[in-house]
């Protein structure tokens, strides 16, 4: 059965889920998919991520006391790993090479 439901976005791009879904699903991990004219909200566990990434690379319950981050400073952080991750890659080719 499906649901619909009318609801305004915060001034910080915020939208809550009604509690009834909430509680239906008993999660608070969505996978969010926008199209053309829609946008989706799917929702997992933990468990199931693992098949989207591979693994998840921040948690804030594990990696930050419960308290998010700023999308910029996370993706400083990406931008640094990924960064060490190609320098590593240059390193290891170079020495081939020798």
């Amino acid at each position: 059965m499906t649901t619909t439901t009318f609801t305004r976005a915060t001034s910080r791009g915020q939208v809550t889920l009604p509690k009834a879904w909430r509680d239906k699903f008993k999660t608070n991990q969505y996978i969010m998919k926008a199209g053309d004219f829609k946008v989706e909200f799917i929702p997992v566990d933990e468990e199931e991520l693992e098949w989207l990434h591979g693994e998840t690379i921040f948690n804030a319950d594990r990696d930050n006391n419960g308290k998010g981050i700023e999308a910029g400073e996370f993706i400083k952080i990406l931008k640094s790993i990924d960064g060490n991750r190609q320098n590593s890659k240059a390193s290891l080719k170079n020495s081939k090479k020798r």
